[in-house]
């Protein structure tokens, strides 16, 4: 289960790219999440994907 807080999120979704995903979409599949879901939440807290540093910005 993935955290629901959006800063907390934020941490562990880098830390999960950084260290086992080479992209979102990998990410997403990898641990069974939407996506979309994650990229709207991580949204409201203005940070968006970065596919060429593979992270939250």
């Amino acid at each position: 289960m993935i955290p629901k807080d959006p800063v907390m999120l934020l941490s562990y979704i880098n830390t999960q790219l950084r260290d086992f995903y080479p992209s979102l979409d990998a990410l997403a599949e990898g641990l069974g999440v939407d996506k979309s879901e994650v990229e709207e939440k991580l949204r409201s807290i203005d940070y968006t994907y970065d596919a060429a540093q593979n992270r939250f910005v």
